[in-house]
């Protein structure tokens, strides 16, 4: 399942990215986006190892991370998607 599921993002992530910045420096943005998801991957185990050695327990991070993932859907929730401007602009709209 993790061969199936851990790259099935990409084709999305790189379409946004180019829909919202345009091909021009595709592969930079792509680049630091893929980056950064590095970096929170890494401080997500990071963190839940140190939970676990402090703890002995990873209910904590468990509560964490279901806490993160509520904050992060509250954050998304007033998102209102319309299109790019300069899309629009390139429709003739």
């Amino acid at each position: 399942m993790l061969g199936l599921m851990w790259l099935s993002t990409i084709p999305l992530t790189s379409s946004l990215v180019a829909t919202f910045f345009g091909t021009d420096w595709m592969s930079m943005l792509f680049g630091f986006v893929f980056f950064s998801h590095q970096i929170g991957s890494f401080l997500g185990l990071w963190t839940a190892g140190r939970v676990f050695d402090l703890t002995k327990s990873y209910d904590t991070m468990w509560w964490i991370a279901a806490g993160l993932g509520m904050f992060a859907a509250a954050m998304h929730w007033p998102i209102q998607k319309r299109p790019v401007p300069r899309v629009l602009a390139e429709q003739g709209a």
